[in-house]
């Protein structure tokens, strides 16, 4: 790999599918970057935490300079990677951040999520994309079946590794203020801003490549 390049790992959210990164990867190649975007085994009932880190592991191969992007419900797949392999960077976008030893079903619970009343799955998910790419995303949303809900998280500790937490200012699904109270809390850190919604990699792609890249050393 040349100087100066990455390799960008996307990893998707719930109920979701490699399609959902499919703005952002010719963006980030367009940089001069690899990029790996790994469907996640979400319709097996018998896959858990340990198959989904598996499943990026195996898609990352033998590359290097990693980036790790996870989206929404990726933010509980993606610390996991660094357990397995040496990352240079997480980026948590528009994230659900775990804690160690929390079942993704009591997060909302945990974090005081209250959802958002009165908005339908679209608006909730979708608001700034165009009509033509949300039209498109029904085709390949996916049911999520698999059995990681009610697993723990298995990180005893967050890795030792960089971590950015990256929200989008017109979310709908998680409000930024919502967003800021619980990356204060969990990782007492401010998260950094960008326009867009939920689906930011479907609304602004080329400005989220501009910023991932930007946060390469």
């Amino acid at each position: 790999m040349l100087p100066g390049m990455a390799t960008f790992v996307l990893i998707h959210g719930g109920g979701g599918s490699a399609w959902d990164w499919h703005l952002l990867v010719p963006e980030l190649a367009g940089r001069g970057h690899d990029v790996v975007v790994p469907e996640l085994p979400i319709g097996d009932s018998s896959a858990g935490f340990t198959e989904f880190r598996d499943t990026v592991v195996t898609a990352i191969g033998d590359r290097s300079d990693l980036v790790v992007v996870g989206h929404s419900y990726g933010a509980f797949t993606a610390p996991l990677v660094a357990e397995r392999l040496p990352v240079r960077l997480i980026v948590l976008l528009t994230p659900m951040i775990p804690e160690p030893g929390e079942k993704p079903g009591d997060w909302w619970d945990n974090t005081g999520y209250r959802g958002t009343e009165g908005l339908s799955e679209e608006e909730q998910f979708y608001n700034g994309v165009p009509a033509e790419v949300v039209a498109e995303a029904k085709a390949h949303g996916r049911d999520q079946v698999s059995a990681e809900w009610n697993e723990p998280w298995p990180l005893a500790a967050r890795p030792a590794v960089s971590t950015r937490v990256l929200i989008a200012r017109e979310d709908r699904f998680f409000p930024a203020d919502f967003q800021r109270r619980v990356a204060a809390e969990r990782l007492g850190v401010v998260p950094d801003e960008i326009d867009g919604g939920h689906a930011v990699a479907l609304s602004h792609p080329r400005q989220l490549a501009d910023r991932l890249v930007a946060y390469l050393p």
